[in-house]
C-alpha cells in the first residue's frame, strides 16, 4: 500500500516552502515518524516525518524545488520488504499545477542549484563549517560532529584544526559563493524593511543587577526545587517588561496604516540564535506569567530551537522583544525593530564596574540595557520612562513580586 507524503498546511502568512534536504533517497527504508525531508519557509524549517514504515518509492522534487501546501512530494510504500520503484524524476510541467502567479514567485523565491555539500557525520556540511574547513584545509569527513544530527559545525571544525588534527593551509585564499537561504533572506528583507518604514531611535540606561543576583544565589536551589527549572536572568526581564509594558501601554502599541493599535497583553517574543538564523518564539500573556511559567517556557523554547523542532504556530504574533547580546559578549548595542512591533529591548554583557553608592565607590554587576523604538509614535519621554522603569524594577527585583 502506498502512502502520500506531502507538504503540511501552511499558515496564511506563509505561501510556500523551498525542499531544504532530503534525508531520505529512493529505496531507502523508513520508520514511522522519522523525519524525511526538511522544508525551509521564510520563518523556521520544517520537518517532514513519515506516517508509515516503509521504504521511500518516489521523490517527486529535488532539493532547492519551491513547494505549495498540501502539494505531494513523496511516496512511502508501507512494509519493510516493499520494493522501491527507480526514482522519480519531476515532470517538466510538474510545477504548471501552480496558479500562473505562484509559479512565477516560486521560480524567483527559488534558489540558484548548487554543488551539494561535503557529508560528514551523517549531515550535510552548513555553509560556515564549510567554508571554516575550506580555509583550515581540514577533511571534514574526519570532523566529529557536535551539532544536530551529527552535524559538523564551524566550532567543530575550528576545534580540530587547533587541536592539530591538520596541516597549514598553505596561504590559499579561498572564497565560496552560496545563496541565502529562505530564512536569511527573510531576515535581511525585514531588516530593511525596519530601517525603511520605521523612525527608529534608541535609548540607554544601565542596571545593578546585584539584588537579582543576589536572591537567585538565595532562592535559586529553593526554587529549582519546587519548580523543575532553574532560576535565570530573562524571567527578570521578561516579567520587568511585562510590568512596564501595562504602565506605558504605547511601548506596547503597533502600527497599522494611519492607525495605533493598543494591545492589552504582553506577548514578548525571545530572541533565540540557531544554526539557520534568529528566530522570536513567544511567551504569551507574560503579565499573567510567574517566574517558573517564563523559565519552563524559555526552556522549552531553548530545547525546540536545539533540536530544530520551533513551529510556525510558536513565531506568530508577539507585542514586543527582548533579545539577548549579552550571552556572546556584547558590551551594547543598538537592536533594531522587528515590524509591526514598535520596540524592543536589549540586554547585553554583565561586567564588574565601579559606581558610586551612597557617597562611596563600590564594584557592582552592570549590564547596559537599551530600547530601540518606532518614534513615529513613541516619545523620547516614555521610551526614557519605560527604561527607568525597567532599572528601578530590575535594582528592586522584590516590586515584580508586587507588580510594581
Amino acid at each position: 500500500m502506498s502512502t502520500e507524503i506531502k507538504v503540511p498546511v501552511l499558515p496564511e502568512s506563509v505561501s510556500d516552502a523551498t525542499i531544504a534536504t532530503w534525508h531520505k533517497k529512493v529505496g531507502d527504508a523508513v520508520k514511522r515518524d522519522e523525519n524525511i525531508v526538511d522544508l525551509e519557509t521564510d520563518k523556521v524549517v520544517l520537518e517532514v516525518p513519515s506516517p508509515v514504515d516503509g521504504v521511500i518509492k518516489e521523490i517527486k522534487f529535488e532539493e532547492g524545488a519551491t513547494v505549495l501546501s498540501q502539494q505531494l512530494i513523496a511516496i512511502v510504500e508501507e512494509g519493510a520488504a516493499a520494493a522501491a520503484a527507480p526514482a522519480a524524476q519531476p515532470a517538466a510541467g510538474a510545477q504548471e499545477v501552480q496558479p500562473k502567479a505562484e509559479a512565477a514567485k516560486a521560480a524567483a523565491a527559488a534558489p540558484a542549484s548548487t554543488t551539494p555539500a561535503p557529508v560528514a557525520s551523517g549531515a550535510t556540511l552548513p555553509p560556515g563549517a564549510r567554508f571554516e574547513a575550506i580555509t583550515s584545509g581540514v577533511d571534514a569527513s574526519q570532523v566529529p560532529g557536535t551539532g544536530r544530527r551529527g552535524m559538523v559545525t564551524k566550532e567543530d571544525i575550528v576545534n580540530y584544526a587547533k587541536s592539530g588534527g591538520v596541516g597549514s593551509a598553505g596561504g590559499a585564499r579561498p572564497e565560496e559563493r552560496v545563496p541565502m537561504t529562505r530564512m536569511r533572506a527573510r531576515i535581511a528583507e525585514r531588516l530593511m524593511q525596519s530601517k525603511e518604514s520605521i523612525a527608529m531611535l534608541t535609548s540607554f540606561n544601565e542596571v545593578n543587577l546585584g539584588k537579582v543576583m543576589a536572591m537567585r544565589k538565595e532562592l535559586g536551589e529553593a526554587f529549582e526545587k519546587a519548580n523543575g527549572v532553574k532560576l535565570g536572568f530573562m524571567s527578570f526581564f521578561a516579567k520587568a517588561a511585562a510590568n512596564a509594558l501595562q504602565k506605558y501601554p504605547v511601548i506596547n502599541a503597533s502600527v497599522d496604516g494611519n492607525d495605533i493599535v493598543y494591545h492589552g497583553y504582553a506577548d514578548i517574543s525571545i530572541a533565540v540564535s540557531t544554526d539557520k538564523g534568529l528566530v522570536t518564539p513567544v511567551l504569551r500573556n507574560v503579565e499573567r506569567m510567574g517566574f517558573a511559567d517564563v523559565e519552563k517556557q524559555i526552556g522549552e523554547y531553548a530545547k525546540k530551537a536545539r533540536d530544530g523542532k520551533i513551529g510556525l504556530e510558536d513565531l506568530q504574533g508577539g507585542t514586543f522583544t527582548i533579545t539577548n547580546g549579552g550571552t556572546f559578549g556584547s558590551l551594547m548595542s543598538t537592536p533594531i525593530v522587528n515590524p509591526p512591533q514598535s520596540a524592543i529591548l536589549g540586554m547585553h554583557a554583565i561586567k564588574e564596574r565601579a559606581i558610586v553608592e551612597n557617597g562611596q565607590v563600590i564594584a557592582a554587576p552592570m549590564m547596559y540595557i537599551a530600547l530601540s523604538y518606532d518614534h513615529r509614535i513613541i516619545d523620547g519621554k516614555d521610551a526614557v520612562l519605560f527604561l527607568v522603569d525597567i532599572k528601578n524594577q530590575l535594582e528592586n527585583p522584590h516590586r515584580m513580586l508586587l507588580g510594581m
